[in-house]
């Protein structure tokens, strides 16, 4: 059976993003009052503000590249409704979820922190929250006491997350074609798939991964990826090549692609060139089933060397893309070789640690002007939450520093009346 070739509409390749994504704010809650008929003074009856939309990405099989984040790089979910009257909670905002392609490596930085590896979306259907939605505010019915019946406070809604990803494509591709610069990699990936990558004679035509689909039949096909060009140094950097050596990962297969029309000692020191780098950047490269295939047949002296390199490697095939001789066995040969290889290990950067600390933790400095800088998730939060206009509201955030050890604190490092207080984005006169 002749295999049949694929034919789709080729997408520019990106491999790497940034985008913003900021989660939704929860919704105020409010003060209001239960209004009833012969109820003149009802008690407090203020809703709670809705929670803010969460942000996700997902593994999507439909994309390929991630080109849609080169016009689009900031994403926002909808924030939470205030409450409403009679102990109504607002309505939550809805998530927002953005698809990314199959094989997406996530990185993740919040703002002041450094930059820290989140998850690998390695399968259709991987998802995951990258940005939390703020909660909603409590209405003024969570306040009421015995002693206070009538509590005039109501929080804001929490902020959302804020944060940049870093999206680092890593494609899934069942065979990777490897080689030196100009030894007919995209030649081939033209003539088996429905790719038209650039092709020209001379080095470094190609500057980024070409990906194809192969047809083998009606039910069977597998994705080959032309890796662009490696040449020495490749692992660290040189040629680009460690932005393409990432690639070949997650492969099961290699065809490695010498040119035909090199005398031998130059094609024997390509295949040790690019072996040395595979195994530079990731020894278990080596360890995948690799073709190891001589190009260009149909030029002079090219079956010439192609009998000299099975002396030394008898397993050694030859193509000529140019008059198709020897590339439906190849296909069929790379089919078979990808069903007998297990699937790839790819190693990615371990979660980041996560210091657990106590959630009243908080640190005070002092900068040069003399401000007193309180730090800390929780005191943080209050204050984001705290409504300052109103009486009982700030007295409330009050009580909660000093039952924090706060005021202590700062007396302790000196601080005296009139000295500014900065928590976040609001500054306080200490007194």
């Amino acid at each position: 059976m002749r295999p049949s070739f694929y034919f789709c509409k080729r997408m520019q390749f990106i491999d790497e993003a940034t985008i913003a994504v900021a989660a939704g704010n929860g919704g105020d809650g409010i003060v209001a009052w239960r209004r009833e008929k012969y109820i003149p003074k009802g008690g407090p009856a203020g809703g709670d503000g809705g929670h803010g939309g969460s942000i996700y990405l997902e593994a999507s099989p439909e994309l390929s590249t991630l080109v849609e984040f080169r016009f689009k790089r900031q994403f926002s979910a909808d924030a939470g409704k205030a409450g409403g009257q009679s102990n109504k909670s607002g309505r939550s905002g809805e998530d927002l979820t953005i698809e990314v392609p199959v094989g997406t490596i996530v990185y993740r930085a919040f703002e002041g922190k450094s930059e820290a590896f989140l998850t690998d979306l390695a399968h259709a259907g991987d998802r995951v929250m990258v940005a939390k939605g703020g909660k909603g505010g409590l209405g003024n019915q969570h306040f009421a006491t015995s002693t206070r019946q009538a509590p005039r406070i109501a929080y804001h809604g929490e902020p959302g997350e804020r944060c940049s990803l870093r999206l680092e494509l890593r494609l899934l591709a069942d065979c990777g074609v490897i080689g030196v610069p100009n030894a007919g990699k995209s030649t081939l990936l033209s003539v088996v798939t429905a790719a038209r990558p650039k092709i020209a004679d001379y080095p470094f035509t190609t500057l980024e991964p070409q990906l194809g689909v192969v047809r083998v039949s009606d039910e069977e096909s597998f994705f080959m990826v032309d890796v662009p060009g490696l040449i020495e140094g490749a692992h660290e950097g040189a040629g680009l090549g460690d932005q393409f050596l990432k690639h070949v990962e997650r492969t099961r297969a290699l065809v490695h692609l010498l040119d035909g029309a090199k005398p031998l000692d130059e094609m024997l020191h390509d295949k040790e060139t690019i072996e040395r780098e595979l195994g530079a950047w990731n020894p278990k490269l080596l360890e995948k089933p690799a073709l190891l295939v001589v190009s260009k047949l149909d030029l002079p002296d090219a079956q010439d060397r192609l009998a000299e390199l099975r002396e030394r490697f008898p397993d050694v095939r030859g193509i000529s893309s140019a008059t198709r001789e020897g590339v439906q066995d190849l296909v069929y040969a790379i089919w078979q070789t990808i069903k007998d290889a297990p699937m790839p290990e790819v190693v990615t950067p371990p979660p980041a640690q996560i210091e657990l600390v106590p959630r009243d933790a908080y640190v005070i400095t002092r900068e040069d002007d003399g401000t007193f800088v309180i730090a800390g998730e929780r005191i943080e939060r209050l204050a984001s939450m705290t409504n300052f206009d109103s009486d009982e509201g700030l007295a409330r955030f009050e009580r909660a520093l000093a039952k924090m050890g706060v005021e202590k604190k700062l007396r302790e490092l000196g601080a005296a009346e009139g000295d500014t207080v900065r928590i976040g984005q609001y500054e306080f006169t200490y007194s």
